[in-house]
């Protein structure tokens, strides 16, 4: 049973990690794994078996969740924005009261809410500056572009790592995001027609972002450590501007579909949102 809950957990991450404007560090907050998670993937070697049985579960819902989403989250987004985005942010407002409680009855300090502020401010000001997507990048084989990828999953892991900041967004305003989205899709269809030009193709993408992705992982998650470390409450606050600020980022990210939307949109979101905060809330228990 845990272990279900805890790949649904991880199906949430990874399906809002490929969405532009929604964290997944966000989510694993929410989700109430994020300093579990931290923990695991710094102590992967020094505490293996019960990091590993921890992670297992959380990669595998969030490995079964992107490559799902790359068919059918655009049919999703295309067809239903509103009340599709309303249910995300029901995700994250649903881990606030959780990280609320870890601040309350703790004394407010000036930088407490200047790391609020900073925090709040970056991920709004990120979502107003990627409003435009950069041109498209070249993802054909050669050493420079391997090189590249392999920066670029640097990047986007440390992104997706971070509450609040979204990888996919970042992917998005350096260009490589419908193309690695793209890629992804290519190659689970030549996975299931055994196109091996294809997988190769695929592979060739795939392999040296993905490396990059668990560098940058391990890398981040350890200067995490350390500040949760040595400034919790600065911490804690922090998180929660970037939450308070999610949901902003997600409706600065998706003006366009909010506009023009009639009362059955506006119940069936008011459905969504409300679904999304309490399932968030009980997988955060």
């Amino acid at each position: 049973m845990q272990f279900l809950k805890d790949m649904c957990k991880g199906a949430v991450i990874g399906i809002a990690n490929i969405i532009p404007g929604v964290s997944g560090g966000t989510m694993a907050v929410s989700m109430g794994i994020y300093d579990r998670l931290i923990h695991c993937i710094t102590h992967l070697f020094k505490e293996f078996k019960k990091s590993i049985l921890f992670l297992i579960p959380i990669i595998l819902g969030a490995a079964i969740a992107l490559a799902a989403s790359a068919f059918g989250l655009e049919y999703l987004f295309g067809n239903y924005p509103v009340p599709t985005n309303l249910l995300f942010i029901g995700l994250i407002l649903g881990g606030l009261p959780a990280m609320c409680k870890k601040v309350k009855g703790s004394k407010v300090k000036v930088g407490h809410v200047i790391a609020f502020i900073v925090f709040f401010a970056l991920v709004t000001g990120l979502a107003l500056i990627g409003e435009r997507e950069g041109a498209a990048a070249d993802l054909s084989f050669n050493v420079l572009n391997v090189i590249k990828l392999f920066g670029v999953g640097m990047i986007a892991s440390a992104t997706m790592v971070i509450p609040g900041v979204s990888g996919s967004m970042i992917l998005l305003l350096i260009g490589y995001y419908h193309p690695i989205v793209e890629a992804v899709s290519s190659f689970i269809r030549a996975l299931l027609s055994f196109d091996v030009s294809g997988i190769l193709r695929g592979m060739g993408i795939l392999v040296p972002a993905g490396i990059g992705i668990i560098v940058g992982i391990f890398a981040i998650a350890k200067l995490i450590e350390i500040v949760f470390q040595k400034f919790p409450l600065y911490a804690f606050w922090a998180i929660i501007g970037l939450i308070a600020a999610s949901p902003i980022v997600i409706i600065l990210m998706n003006l366009a579909s909010f506009s023009g939307i009639n009362v059955l949109t506006v119940l069936i979101s008011v459905i969504t949102l409300a679904v999304g905060f309490l399932v968030s809330m009980k997988l955060g228990e």
